[in-house]
């Protein structure tokens, strides 16, 4: 008689289904049989699958408690902003204030300007001589994560941002993050102080990060606002610059 599945050794049977796609592995292996609904609900099925996927690396927690919850989002990590450096102008970006001039995208380093650390950035926002701000919602579901997702396991939200004033002018830059519920109540924010750059500095770029964890559930949306202007109120666009802006949703 030929060799039946469920005769195979456990070690066997979670390399073939190892080698299964994530998806299909939960949404039909799981419902084989009780057996496959263990090893699939298990640890071991998915510490070799990131394993063979790269994904227990440096990054790696390795007392993580769910590992396929890990491997998801592993897989799923991207910048949830869109636009984050200006090469669409102002597109996707909302709830725009455009003091004095308004909002303008220029090519780096800018006059006055360096350029940035990483040479995948190519251009930038900057202000002008009144407040300007920007901000985008970010729908987590429709990203595809899903609400047991963020109210059980409340996945680490981890935004960043970058900006600098131009050498010859100072400036001042803000940022706020807010995750918000189903009705776009504010469960968890961050709020960065006004930072002050002043006149006559070294214009490179600064890095700003918050993680949010442990927020507690019902969290829907991030609102990612920022935005700033030039202290010198010269007309023109001698405020803060800001880009490669990101919101990212990790183990």
């Amino acid at each position: 008689p030929g060799l039946r599945m469920e005769s195979l050794p456990e070690a066997v049977l979670i390399r073939i289904l190892a080698s299964i796609p994530a998806v299909d592995l939960v949404l039909a292996c799981r419902l084989v049989c009780c057996q496959w609904k263990n090893l699939v609900d298990g640890a071991a099925l998915w510490i070799l699958k990131c394993q063979q996927e790269g994904l227990t690396g440096a990054e790696s927690q390795e007392n993580a408690e769910n590992w396929q919850n890990f491997y998801f989002l592993s897989k799923k990590r991207k910048n949830l902003i869109k636009n984050p450096c200006g090469e669409e102008d102002l597109q996707h970006w909302g709830e725009v204030e455009n003091g004095g001039d308004g909002w303008k995208t220029e090519e780096l380093p800018g006059d006055f300007g360096k350029e940035f650390p990483s040479e995948e950035v190519h251009k930038y926002f900057v202000t002008s001589y009144e407040w300007c701000r920007k901000a985008q919602v970010i729908d987590l579901r429709a990203e595809g994560y899903w609400e047991e997702l963020m109210d059980t396991t409340q996945p680490k939200v981890v935004v960043k941002d970058w900006y600098a004033g131009r050498s010859d002018a100072g400036c001042l830059y803000e940022l706020c993050v807010k995750l918000l519920s189903e009705n776009e109540d504010v469960l968890a924010e961050y709020r960065s102080e006004t930072i002050t750059i002043p006149q006559d500095n070294d214009a490179n770029w600064t890095e700003i990060s918050h993680t949010f964890s442990n927020y507690g559930p019902g969290v829907r949306f991030v609102r990612f606002e920022h935005g700033g202007q030039d202290t010198l109120f010269w007309k023109g666009w001698y405020g803060v610059r800001v880009t490669n802006s990101s919101v990212t949703v990790e183990p």
